[in-house]
């Protein structure tokens, strides 16, 4: 019996069982995600199904941000667009009348900051804070 292919079978196998794994929790999150992004859109006045919408959610996003979603269109320039994606994060927390900490909190650990947008007491005020 030749054991170099009885090990390489089993490399392949936990190879494609750490690929599973890490799709089931990439896929989690993205769920986790789209919920958060449903409830917080609901919040600012914009239909829920619009967080599943691919470009049309970043649409919306500047839109509840800058009040402008055209802006979103900044993003395919780049280096130009890591600039206006930390605003948006900022604008956005701002938009829901929280401080710059909160802002940061989006920019790093996004998915976690619109569950708490979405589902805490964080009313919706507008890009301008009026």
């Amino acid at each position: 019996m030749n054991n170099e292919i009885y090990y390489d079978q089993a490399s392949y196998a936990a190879a494609m069982a750490f690929i599973s794994a890490y799709l089931v929790f990439i896929l989690v999150i993205a769920v986790i995600t789209l919920v958060g992004m449903w409830k917080m859109f609901a919040k600012a006045g914009k239909p829920g199904w619009a967080a599943i919408v691919p470009i049309y959610n970043v649409y919306c996003l500047f839109d509840i941000s800058f009040g402008n979603g055209w802006m979103f269109l900044l993003m395919l320039i780049p280096l130009v667009n890591i600039v206006v994606g930390i605003m948006m994060y900022f604008k956005l927390a701002k938009a829901f009348g929280q401080g710059v900490a909160f802002g940061f909190g989006l920019l790093f650990l996004s998915t976690i900051f619109m569950l708490i947008l979405g589902f805490g007491k964080a009313q919706y005020v507008g890009p301008n804070n009026i």
